[in-house]
């Protein structure tokens, strides 16, 4: 695993972040453990709390009961459920530290919240939070043009954004506009699979005998194959590709994975000791100018 400083906090982050959620119970506490443990092993440091559930809080808790606390960074992302009001989040970040015994939460990150839906007075109360050290950074997470007004205000310590293999000059110049405010850039939704199209009516084919004559099923395909060798690419997922390349880019810290099982997660962990290798660079750079020319 390779580190990168962490805005202006002087902290070194992971280049990979865990999301534990919902998803990552569906196995049972054990299992949810041994991903955990798996991710310390592999030297991931920094977690992202999905909801502030008190079963995931305890077993993150649980899990880096066993690490010193001052070197591994939890984020909890608040206002998933639409609610910014003072005493929704007070009451997650409670609940949190209550279940967790962590302490304090590294970074309190609201979800996407729009142009009308935080208060100043929950902004106070998330400021009286970090000034008494439960939480020590602020963040605000999304993709809508409102990101642009919360950076600029200069309230948030950390933002949270979508970047992915085509990524447009808008998420780019956001990424450059927080930095010039001295703030971490955390990436998510860093993969799609490409392949994948939504389900239209199937056409039923004549066939003649023993099925001869009907059409091949259609590729599996999201229109033009601009992206298409990401598939194709020896030794390497597409996902790892893809993770490869968002980390190409300096000014990101860290990026968001999700991973229910050790063995994916093992995967996403050994992408950053891996260089990509400049072909697939240019080839990203070619499909990119192509899905932008098809858009």
């Amino acid at each position: 695993m390779r580190y990168r400083p962490f805005g202006a906090s002087g902290a070194a982050i992971s280049n990979l972040t865990l999301s534990f959620g919902p998803g990552c119970l569906a196995r049972g506490r054990e299992a949810a453990l041994d991903l955990l443990y798996s991710a310390l092993e592999a030297g991931i440091n920094a977690y992202r709390l999905e909801t502030a559930d008190s079963v995931l809080a305890e077993i993150l808790g649980e899990a880096l009961s066993h690490v010193d606390r001052k070197l591994v960074c939890v984020a909890l992302t608040l206002g998933a459920d639409r609610d910014f009001s003072a005493e929704a989040m007070t009451a997650a970040l409670d609940r949190v530290l209550h279940f967790s015994r962590l302490g304090w939460i590294d970074i309190a990150i609201l979800q996407e919240p729009g142009e009308h839906e935080l208060s100043q007075q929950a902004l106070n109360a998330l400021k009286a939070a970090r000034a008494t050290d439960r939480v020590k950074l602020l963040g605000v997470a999304g993709s809508g043009d409102v990101m642009d007004a919360y950076i600029s205000t200069g309230a948030f310590d950390v933002l949270a954004t979508p970047f992915d293999i085509n990524a447009d000059w808008k998420r780019r110049n956001r990424l450059r506009a927080a930095r010039e405010q001295d703030m971490a850039v955390i990436a998510y939704d860093f993969y799609t699979d490409r392949r994948a199209r939504p389900r239209g009516p199937e056409t039923v084919a004549k066939k003649g005998l023993f099925g001869l004559g009907a059409p091949k099923p259609p590729q599996r395909s999201g229109g033009p194959d601009a992206f298409g060798f990401l598939y194709r690419t020896p030794g390497w997922s597409a996902e790892s590709i893809c993770l490869g390349y968002v980390l190409t880019e300096t000014t990101i810290s860290s990026v968001i994975v999700r991973a229910t099982d050790p063995d994916h997660l093992r995967i996403l962990a050994e992408t950053p000791e891996r260089d990509l290798p400049p072909s697939l660079a240019a080839q990203i750079e070619m499909g990119r100018v192509a899905a932008s020319a098809a858009a």
